[in-house]
């Protein structure tokens, strides 16, 4: 094919594109996946996997969406924004409106004091963990990227409740450097982690769940929700938790979808530790 008919072709095929997201935009979104923050999230997830950020900025444009947006000091607001950003907007990999609520009842069941989560992003999944959780518990949360973690930070100032998260910025893959901080600097120690909430790389959870229990910081009655476990998947952490099921752990599977959408099935697990065998 000789390069005019190609570029014809690309740009038939763009306008067919524009026209069906145009369409689709105009019909209020029923397919949730032809909007262009979600094709430009497909395009960048090379970036996305290697820094945490989908590398257009919108994880910056969030951060000023709600100052502008959202009242100062009102987490309920706060999550409002944030919620009408992702589907109006921009599309966030953040746990979602729906999912968040699944999130909410496990927290509030729970009753925690010491909390952990896998995965900051921009600190969505935090405020709904700050709302759910008891007074004088605080929540610690670990992000490799050093700028969503300030993204978060901002975030949580607006709306109240920077004073109850931690933001520890690392993994806890990185050969016990952020491990040795979270029990030397923050306490963690035998049977004290009340709560987890795992929602980063998909394929660090069964590790990284297994890292938790190396160090002992789990009890009876601890509870650990997994988020995405169908959609992207997380598939050896889904076995892990079935053939482990009433020996280590009782496990509630919720079908549910994936964030800011009806189309794609995602699975959300509710994990209670049943202490070592």
């Amino acid at each position: 094919m000789t390069a005019p008919r190609v570029l014809r072709k690309a740009v038939l095929y763009g306008a067919v594109l524009a026209g069906a997201v145009a369409a689709n935009r105009a019909a209020g979104n029923p397919i949730p996946f032809l909007r262009w923050s979600v094709l430009r999230m497909a395009v960048g997830m090379p970036h996305l996997l290697q820094t945490g950020q989908i590398g257009d900025g919108r994880e910056r444009a969030l951060s000023a969406y709600v100052t502008q947006n959202a009242r100062r000091g009102d987490l309920d607001d706060v999550i409002r924004a944030i919620d009408e950003f992702a589907r109006n907007r921009s599309f966030l990999i953040n746990i979602g409106d729906e999912k968040g609520l699944i999130l909410d009842k496990a927290v509030a069941r729970a009753q925690p004091k010491l909390l952990l989560e896998l995965g900051t992003y921009c600190g969505y999944s935090a405020l709904r963990t700050v709302r759910a959780m008891p007074a004088g518990a605080h929540l610690y949360t670990i992000e490799p990227n050093s700028a969503n973690a300030a993204i978060a930070r901002q975030i949580w100032e607006h709306a109240g409740v920077a004073h109850r998260i931690t933001a520890v910025v690392g993994m806890l893959g990185d050969s016990g450097g952020t491990i040795a901080r979270l029990r030397n600097e923050y306490g963690f120690g035998g049977g004290a982690l009340d709560f987890v909430f795992v929602d980063h790389l998909k394929s660090a959870y069964l590790p990284d769940l297994r890292r938790i229990m190396a160090e002992d910081w789990l009890h009876e009655g601890s509870v650990v929700v997994a988020d995405n476990v169908k959609t992207p998947g997380a598939p050896d952490y889904l076995a892990y938790m079935r053939a482990n099921e009433t020996t280590l752990w009782s496990t509630v599977e919720h079908d549910t979808h994936a964030e800011y959408q009806k189309v794609l099935k995602d699975l959300v697990l509710e994990s209670t530790y049943l202490g070592s065998a």
